[in-house]
């Protein structure tokens, strides 16, 4: 079954909206690191329609351009990419592009198909947001930067059910990020206050 996997950049009061003033003076190897890992095991990128604009107004320009990140650039426009976009005939001039207007349903049929493609969706929030409210995150991969960004759009907005995440590998970095990878859990068994007095410290 295939694996759908968002990785996010995100300040320590959970905004998900990157400002390039705080998050590249943390931006080191250890991140492109990370980076590298996750589009390595990718085979499928799926894009928010702001996401992919932004991508789509890059990449390719520095693909050509023959730079360092190049080679970066190349594999992205190599890679088979989803858009979600409520566009009745939306323009996607990158390479390798289609469009889906059912994004729930496309990720339904990929994580059913025992031969699928595992897929990373960077970035956009919104395609995260519906992903998670529909139960088809398999692993969310936050590098935490140490800046409460204060402005900006957060990764969980307001609902009246918790996310329960299971915490499977962290990594702490020289700069402060904190590279945190959750998977979807089970909710824990009902615990009030009661419970835990015997764990409170004591007057001594």
């Amino acid at each position: 079954m295939a694996k759908v996997i968002s990785t996010l950049f995100i300040s320590a009061d959970g905004v998900a909206e990157i400002d390039p003033e705080w998050h590249f003076p943390f931006y080191d190897d250890n991140m492109g690191r990370c980076v590298d890992e996750d589009y390595s095991a990718a085979d499928v990128l799926l894009l928010g329609r702001i996401t992919y604009d932004s991508f789509a107004g890059a990449w390719p320009d520095r693909e050509e351009a023959g730079g360092e990140d190049a080679p970066f650039a190349k594999r992205l426009g190599e890679l088979r990419k989803i858009v979600a976009t409520r566009a009745a005939d939306p323009e996607l001039a990158w390479r390798n592009c289609e469009a889906t207007d059912d994004l729930v349903a496309t990720v339904t049929a990929l994580r059913a198909d025992p031969n699928g493609p595992d897929v990373l969706v960077p970035g956009s929030i919104s395609v995260v947001q519906q992903l998670l409210a529909a139960g088809l995150i398999d692993e969310l991969r936050l590098l935490v930067h140490p800046v409460a960004a204060r402005t900006g759009r957060r990764l969980f907005d307001e609902g009246d059910t918790p996310y329960f995440l299971s915490l499977t590998a962290s990594e702490v970095f020289p700069t402060g990020v904190v590279r945190l990878i959750y998977a979807p859990t089970a909710p824990p068994a009902p615990v009030g206050y009661a419970d835990v007095t015997d764990k409170l410290p004591d007057g001594d």
